[in-house]
């Protein structure tokens, strides 16, 4: 079975972002969603593999036997968009991604440019959510 690439790491998340973001808006905006993620989650940020910041862990393990682990909620200042990683259910994403504000969605992630172009406290909402939605669904972590 193949191995996950993205496993939490030793890294330095302060030194990441200093280092490898190099616009000073994106920058700001990285240890601004690092507080909002901590604030909201009691997680301490971690690396995960070379660029993602999570917060917290959960276990997984899929009827195919494929099993490993991830963060919770996180989020990797990539040069085009910030990405999100915050899972939200099907019932309710549609219309928490419009209260967001200015967003491109995947199936797994939330592109946005900069902080400024969003509700603060619609993604707070959002990162509670998938928090609830991860205790329920594996409880043991």
């Amino acid at each position: 079975m193949a191995k996950n690439k993205t496993t939490e790491t030793q890294s330095s998340v302060p030194d990441f972002i200093n280092a490898f973001v190099e616009d000073q808006t994106k920058r700001n905006d990285a240890f601004e969603i690092i507080r909002i993620m901590q604030e909201v989650t009691h997680f301490e940020p971690k690396m995960w593999g070379p660029s993602i910041i999570g917060f917290g862990s959960y276990h997984y393990k899929y009827a195919s036997g494929h099993e490993g682990d991830a963060p919770i909620v996180g989020f990797s200042p990539r040069k085009a968009a910030i990405s999100l990683y915050i899972y939200n259910s099907p019932k309710n994403r549609e219309e928490l991604l419009s209260k967001l504000g200015k967003n491109k969605a995947s199936k797994g992630c939330i592109y946005i440019k900069k902080l400024a172009d969003i509700d603060l406290e619609v993604l707070k909402n959002m990162i509670t959510l998938s928090l609830e939605y991860f205790k329920k669904t594996y409880p043991s972590n």
